[in-house]
């Protein structure tokens, strides 16, 4: 899943691209970010495996943005359109611009360009029932009407998911279907800065994109710490941003455990057992026979697989079981 990084021309976008996707962002505009992950610690004190592997997510910087008063402009807007996430960075430093202004004004941009994408269609579907009303699909338009409703009312489509999530209506990629990151981008010294409460769909976070580049810049965890102590930071806001956009996309994680490699995996909430164990291959979904799971809680009150195997706390699960975050599995498979 990708996530698009944008924002009005000067808004430190490049700049909190940079601090994600770390030195190769002089190189290109894409960039695959370690979800932070915990949970791998215990298991590899455990394992001692050859390799640990986090779960990324990928991360686009998207070049241009107009200024204050232009609007985004539409090769930013089609450049958003096929990605599953957007991080809209926000200028709340330079005094310039005002940042609730910039907000209001992306989320109308938005807007009026999903609205004018649903007054199009519905105008071809009003041609086409004066043809033949069986050519039209009752079911699209009610929802674009649902969704028109939405958008005349200033509400953007990602207040209702199971609307934006219909069949008839994913098509359209609508932007403002899309769960989306408010980054209030300010001075260090205003890292505590109000901003708004979360909504469906819709979460916020401050911080300043010149610090966190700054702090990404730094090679040794020790002098980074002090770094951080000397703000009175306990962690870099790049974790935020990172595990902010995972919830988001809907995605939860679930753990494989051994000798060779102790890894964490991302999964759409929801998934089945075989789906999840399509993420890491596509022969074990198709001969999936079972999986063998552990939840995190239950391995915390042992921190040990046979004790966990000897009390039945390691489940067998079928083609039906619905992955839950942190379920330590074991896909077992023929093919």
């Amino acid at each position: 899943m990708k996530t698009a990084i944008y924002g009005f021309a000067g808004s430190g976008k490049s700049e909190l691209f940079r601090a994600l996707a770390g030195p190769d962002a002089q190189h290109t505009d894409r960039a695959m970010v370690k979800v932070p992950e915990p949970r791998l610690d215990p298991l590899t004190k455990l394992f001692s495996p050859r390799k640990v592997t986090p779960s990324e997510i990928e991360y686009v910087d998207i070049p241009g943005g107009s200024g204050k008063g232009h609007g985004l402009g539409q090769r930013v807007q089609s450049a958003i359109r096929p990605h599953d996430c957007l991080v809209t960075v926000l200028d709340a430093f330079s005094g310039l611009q005002d940042p609730e202004e910039q907000y209001r004004d992306i989320e109308t941009d938005l807007m009026i360009t999903d609205m004018a994408v649903i007054e199009k269609r519905l105008e071809r579907l009003d041609q086409d029932k004066k043809k033949d009303r069986t050519l039209v699909n009752a079911q699209e338009e009610a929802s674009l009407l649902r969704a028109k409703d939405l958008l005349d009312r200033e509400i953007p489509l990602r207040q209702d998911p199971e609307l934006a999530q219909t069949p008839e209506l994913r098509g359209f990629c609508f932007l403002t279907a899309k769960p989306v990151l408010y980054v209030w981008n300010v001075m260090d010294t205003d890292l505590d800065a109000d901003v708004p409460e979360d909504s469906p769909g819709q979460a916020h976070v401050a911080l300043c994109a010149k610090l966190e580049r700054e702090l990404a810049e730094i090679d040794d965890p020790e002098e980074r710490g002090e770094f951080l102590e000397d703000l009175g930071l306990t962690q870099s806001a790049l974790d935020r941003i990172i595990t902010r956009t995972s919830s988001l996309l809907g995605l939860i994680t679930f753990l494989t455990a051994g000798e060779k490699e102790v890894r964490a995996w991302k999964v759409t909430r929801g998934a089945t057992a075989p789906e999840a164990a399509g993420v890491i291959h596509s022969d074990l979904q198709k001969g999936f026979i079972r999986a063998e799971v552990l939840s995190w809680e239950d391995f915390c009150s042992v921190q040990n697989f046979k004790q966990a195997k000897d009390k039945g706390l390691l489940r067998l699960e079928g083609k039906d079981y619905l992955v839950r975050d942190g379920d330590i599995i074991t896909f077992r498979f023929n093919v």
